[in-house]
């Protein structure tokens, strides 16, 4: 074996001793005082090894399951780019478009691609050092507080969790497309029993079934530009030049609400920073995979780079096509922009239809389909990995059944207890049946966004306190598996943008006449539930903000680490561009 075959394998050993240690740091810094006697009750009670699906040592102490690593590299950057891929480009970008012009929209979706560049660069360096699954609680809960955790873990779980009755919705309406005779129930019920059998079939199935999935998307995406490049130039079937006509004719910026001047304009682009967190949102779940991931440390920074430039790339780029084809003030965009979710609804349609291509529309609608399922299938996934971290690191606050993990059968070394409890949220998908209900469900789903912008500015704010640690405690970070550049500045300009886009989320409710309750709650009701659990927590438990050199910043790191960072520091140039491209 050569000397790279060795430090692989000795890598891929390190894990599980890794692993070890963090459940004795689980142990060691638990949550809070009341936590440490509930499980040392636990511990008492338990008289074997194995009792229901949970392991002790011969100590009496319990050790928290392990999830199988079974995503690799592919997997993990499809998986984000599923959950990522879905309404919010193919319908929602029609919404933006409306509302910011091309110049604004195009605007909009590039600044929201610059804050989640500083969340992914601040999560890759905390993933690579500890790579656990639901991530996103643990780094809260170890380098802030434990109740930043239990509030995080919630309100991610809430994230995603809603959105699977939304997709489910979602799906049911694009069959209406071709079929409108059926009850809607039936579809939903359909597609809520397939994404349920996925999840239960184990991370490796439900990995191969995303990577395919969105790679359709990507496939049909890049056609989609390619297409939209050539109806510019005039290459379609009315050989009619568009190129840019329209931008001409009717500006590149619009004034929102017909406000005058720049101010109507500044508030057009500010109006698309919504539409872009809601697309954007699951360009993080490569981190939700850590704990199920083959050699986490490399894969995992190399994934969240890929994904982001990926997305970036087909964002950006059909965000740029539909504005040049497509009016802002096109009377088809207005309609769609209130209409169902179908084909109709989606600006690449709209352009197509203009450009009198007759095919082309069924087509795009089967793919809006598979998006939307795939999008609900990375739904189920990464909520119901959020219960499962949920339950390991806050074991007081969440059922203890959700941790159990079983080492036989059909659902080994799968958390099916908590596929099978976040799966029940999808019965919610029913509410929109009733004309009644629908608007609780929207409210829901509304407030769903706002978690999404929530979770991104705590990522950055919990790497800031590990930054500081590591100051404070004199770490090299030059010695980390993966060291962010630009940091703390990324850190603090993720956590500055997002609390400006939540804080400023509802501007349009203060606005002359468009005053309405239900509107001022979903846009400002998210914030407060976050800090409602974050002091809940802190109240009933009696946690306190850890200081910086009482962080554990070294537990879970080993030898390893240094010798991958160093040895995939002296790949040649070839594979460092080979790397950097693919």
């Amino acid at each position: 074996m050569s000397a790279t075959g060795i430090a692989d394998a000795e890598a891929a050993r390190s894990y599980e001793i890794e692993e070890d240690k963090f459940d004795r740091w689980n142990s060691k810094h638990n949550t809070s005082k009341e936590v440490t006697q509930i499980r040392e009750k636990d511990a008492n009670d338990d008289d074997e090894l194995s009792i229901g699906g949970r392991n002790t040592n011969q100590n009496g102490s319990e050790e928290l399951p392990k999830l199988k690593r079974e995503l690799k590299s592919r997997h993990m950057q499809m998986l984000a780019m599923g959950g990522t891929i879905g309404t919010g480009l193919f319908i929602g970008s029609g919404t933006a478009l409306q509302n910011g012009g091309p110049v604004g929209c195009l605007l909009g979706y590039l600044l929201v691609a610059l804050i989640v560049f500083c969340v992914i660069i601040s999560l890759a360096e905390m993933c690579t050092l500890f790579p656990v699954s639901g991530s996103f609680t643990h780094y809260a809960a170890r380098f802030v507080d434990p109740a930043l955790g239990f509030a995080q873990g919630w309100n991610y779980f809430y994230c995603w969790g809603i959105a699977i009755p939304l997709e489910l919705v979602a799906a049911g309406i694009v069959i209406t497309y071709w079929d409108t005779k059926t009850n809607i129930a039936v579809y939903i019920t359909v597609f809520f029993a397939l994404i349920v059998a996925i999840n239960l079939l184990g991370t490796k199935m439900y990995g191969e079934t995303e990577f395919w999935l969105s790679g359709l998307k990507v496939i049909t995406i890049l056609g989609l530009l390619i297409l939209g490049i050539v109806l510019i130039l005039g290459g379609g079937p009315t050989h009619d030049r568009i190129g840019f006509r329209y931008w001409k004719e009717y500006g590149v910026l619009n004034q929102y609400n017909d406000i005058p001047g720049s101010l109507g304009r500044f508030l057009a682009v500010w109006s698309t920073f919504v539409n872009g967190a809601f697309s954007y949102s699951g360009s993080e779940l490569v981190a939700v995979t850590a704990g199920e991931s083959k050699d986490p440390r490399r894969n995992i920074p190399k994934a969240l780079k890929k994904v982001f430039v990926r997305l970036v790339v087909l964002y950006c780029g059909s965000v740029f096509v539909i504005g040049v084809l497509v009016p802002y003030n096109s009377p088809q965009l207005v309609s769609a922009a209130t209409s169902a979710s179908t084909a109709a609804a989606s600006p690449f349609v709209i352009f197509i239809k203009n450009a009198e291509i007759k095919v082309l529309p069924d087509i795009i609608n089967a793919v809006i389909l598979t998006a939307v399922l795939s999008a609900a299938n990375s739904d189920l996934y990464a909520a119901s990995r959020t219960l499962y971290a949920l339950s390991t690191q806050t074991s007081s606050m969440t059922p203890k059944i959700f941790k159990r993990v079983p080492k036989t059968g059909p659902f080994k070394n799968l958390p099916v207890w908590c596929v099978i409890a976040t799966s029940l949220l999808g019965f919610l998908a029913y509410l929109n049946l009733s004309s009644g209900a629908t608007v609780v469900f929207n409210w829901l789903v509304n407030l769903s966004t706002i978690a999404v912008l929530l979770t991104w500015c705590f990522i950055c704010v919990s790497y800031l306190r590990f930054f500081y640690a590591c100051k404070v405690q004199n770490l090299n970070r030059d010695e980390l598996p993966f060291k962010g550049p630009f940091q703390p500045y990324l850190a603090w300009t993720g956590t500055i943008a997002t609390s400006l886009i939540i804080l400023f989320s509802g501007f349009y409710v203060f606005l002359e006449g468009n005053w309405s309750v239900s509107s001022f709650l979903t846009a400002y009701l998210g914030a407060p539930i976050y800090a409602t659990m974050y002091f809940g927590y802190k109240f009933i438990m009696k946690t306190s903000i850890i200081p910086l050199a009482e962080i554990d910043i070294q537990t879970g790191r080993n030898d390893s680490d240094i010798q991958l960072a160093q040895r995939e520091g002296e790949q040649s140039w070839l594979k460092r561009v080979y790397s950097a491209v693919l």
